[in-house]
């Protein structure tokens, strides 16, 4: 099939790739020229496993192209998905002006009948607007051309988005009409063959299925996190309950780890978009609400310890932290609790020492751009020279079983702060460890 991917962000990007990757032939387009050119030549932006090889070698055999030219990607396809991004708006909607400035783009270029599919994360009764905004540019065309506006929102996890899209738990599609239904079941086709996981839905509800499921994985989270406070009060070990509760088929183990919050680009903006919705169609939404409110407060939680510990004032201390990112296998640091944890101990006076395998340069160059306070160092056990305690805020894998003995040996005192619940706190003790984690009483 001829396909067109309208933005080479997070997800156009691995999307239009994967979909090149079954013999599609995809043009995918980006306003900034210089990212066009660095993805012919093979320079991914992001950092994903397997992403960077497969849009090579599908740029070499032709089957995935680039361009700045929307018309060109228009004139040769007929399914054309909307990828841009829908930053969150400040007072938490989603804000759809690049949507539909693509949507402006579609009615002004379309030379034929197109398939026009959602594919970025968008409020219930965008593709209203979007079909709405084509349809005025076709009206001042006095065109007669038709299209069909699908919904089909993606369900990727950042660090694992290839197998995501080409071994999907399900294709979500909403659509009016039996032949654009139709086209993305074809197309999806080689992706749901061993499994039948294409599920087709009205607009409305295919646009709400990814908000409830992003709310809902969130809800999990700050759940335990709020039971894992409350352990901590009540002298229980939240690594004890996780494991009693987990082995009920009915709660099942993914998603009740504790933590120091969860971030990135899905779950902070959707729950509170879909927030926003609720409250705009006249209803409070109490539990996403309280959702967000704890993994505000959850991100606090280890400089909270540190500061217990420590003291108010930080001038002289200095911290090694392990891990930037907001999850492993990713270099995104979007919302990611690192960012609250650093803000609030270098305020105090503090120095920090990170090292992160795939995030420096997000940190450096934006999210911590400003924190003079922040020195950014190539191995993890540099990081520990002359520190007064290890910060572990994210669970990369060379994370999970390091030297404890040259952790001690390089560190000013032998205290560890786990945001993750990676180590076994009786092991670490016997070794004359201080270890502060989440959920258990230090």
């Amino acid at each position: 099939m001829k396909i067109s991917v309208i933005g080479t962000g997070y997800v156009g990007l691995v999307s239009g790739t994967c979909f090149a990757e079954m013999g599609n032939d995809v043009i995918c387009v980006d306003i900034d020229e210089k990212k066009v050119n660095s993805l012919k030549e093979g320079i991914v932006p992001i950092y994903e496993p397997g992403l960077e090889r497969m849009v090579l070698e599908n740029y070499k055999k032709g089957t995935l192209n680039f361009t700045t030219d929307i018309k060109e990607a228009l004139d040769n396809s007929n399914i054309c998905f909307i990828a841009v991004g829908t930053p969150m708006g400040e007072d938490g909607s989603a804000d759809l002006q690049y949507v539909l400035a693509v949507a402006k783009s579609i009615g002004q270029n379309m030379k034929h009948h197109m398939f026009v599919v959602d594919k970025s994360t968008v409020p219930v009764g965008t593709a209203d607007k979007v079909g709405e905004t084509i349809q005025n540019e076709l009206d001042k065309r006095e065109s007669g051309l038709t299209f069909d506006i699908i919904s089909n929102p993606e369900f990727l996890k950042e660090g694992d988005a290839i197998s995501d899209f080409m071994k999907p738990d399900r294709v979500v599609i909403g659509a009016k009409t039996k032949e654009a239904i139709d086209i993305m079941r074809e197309l999806y086709a080689p992706f749901t063959r061993s499994h039948d996981r294409f599920i087709s839905m009205d607009i409305r509800s295919a646009e709400m299925t990814k908000y409830t499921a992003n709310a809902m994985l969130a809800t999990k989270i700050s759940f335990m996190n709020e039971i894992s406070n409350i352990c901590e009060r009540v002298g229980a070990d939240i690594n004890q309950v996780r494991n009693g509760i987990g082995s009920d088929s009915r709660i099942g183990y993914s998603f009740i780890y504790p933590g120091c919050g969860y971030g990135g680009s899905c779950f902070p903006k959707d729950v509170q978009a879909l927030a926003k919705t609720a409250k705009d169609y006249g209803y409070t939404p109490k539990i996403l609400d309280a959702v967000e409110e704890v993994n505000y407060a959850q991100k606090r939680v280890i400089s909270d310890k540190v500061i217990k510990i420590f003291g108010e004032n930080l001038d002289g201390k200095t911290f090694a932290v392990w891990g930037l990112a907001f999850k492993p296998e990713t270099d995104d640091m979007r919302e990611a609790s690192s960012i609250t944890v650093i803000n609030e101990l270098t305020k105090r006076g503090a120095k920090i020492k990170a090292y992160d395998p795939k995030a420096r340069k997000e940190a450096e160059s934006y999210y911590l751009k400003d924190n003079n306070s922040v020195e950014y160092v190539d191995s993890k056990y540099t990081a520990l020279v002359n520190s007064d305690a290890m910060l572990l805020l994210t669970e990369w894998k060379e994370f999970r079983s390091p030297d404890f003995e040259e952790i001690s040996k390089r560190l000013n005192n032998s205290i560890i702060f786990d945001g993750r619940n990676q180590y076994n706190k009786d092991n670490l003790e016997k070794i004359g460890f201080e270890y502060h984690q989440i959920g258990v009483k230090s």
